[in-house]
């Protein structure tokens, strides 16, 4: 059974086929990414969602509530250069008021965004219109690199911090 992020009833998310064309293949892997980490929140409550999971703080929710930050950041305001605010890529505790249905559907809509910005560049090694970090502003192939990384690496926090909250495994 699979349900509206890919994934089946054990939280699998099925690695992407091959892509034709570099472009395409990043943009496929940070899909992939991307959806192994939404899937995570899918079924659990929203209580469950925000509760910290690690001494850190870290929660469920606050990890996709941050990559929806970082997925703002980096090619919204960073690459595409829209808004004047840079985005906060600690946006903070998962509030009250915040469920898992609009915190996924927030991060749902952000992916939807980066990716018309992604397809929407002809030449990954153009430099986006201004940098996140005290340096020349990187080129989309380096965003698109570092979102997969990025992402990933949280998509691993998620993974345990489900499995302490109800042992379920998978990607």
């Amino acid at each position: 059974m699979t349900d509206v992020t890919g994934a089946t009833a054990r939280g699998d998310v099925p690695a992407p086929d091959e892509a034709e064309g570099e472009k395409a293949t990043l943009l496929a892997f940070l899909d992939y990414v991307r959806d192994a980490l939404a899937a995570k929140a899918v079924g659990v409550t929203d209580e469950v969602g925000r509760t910290p999971g690690v001494p850190s703080g870290t929660s469920l929710l606050g990890l996709v509530k941050h990559l929806t930050a970082v997925e703002r950041m980096w090619f919204v305001w960073g690459y595409a250069g829209r808004g004047e605010e840079k985005p906060d890529s600690r946006p903070g505790p998962v509030a009250e008021n915040e469920t898992t249905a609009d915190v996924v559907a927030a991060y749902r809509e952000a992916i939807r965004e980066s990716n018309e910005i992604v397809l929407a560049c002809d030449d990954l090694t153009r430099p986006g219109a201004r940098s996140p970090r005290p340096k020349a502003p990187p080129s989309m192939r380096w965003v698109l690199v570092h979102m997969i990384e990025e992402t990933a690496r949280h998509a691993g926090h998620a993974d345990i911090l489900r499995e302490q909250t109800d042992g379920a495994i998978g990607r």
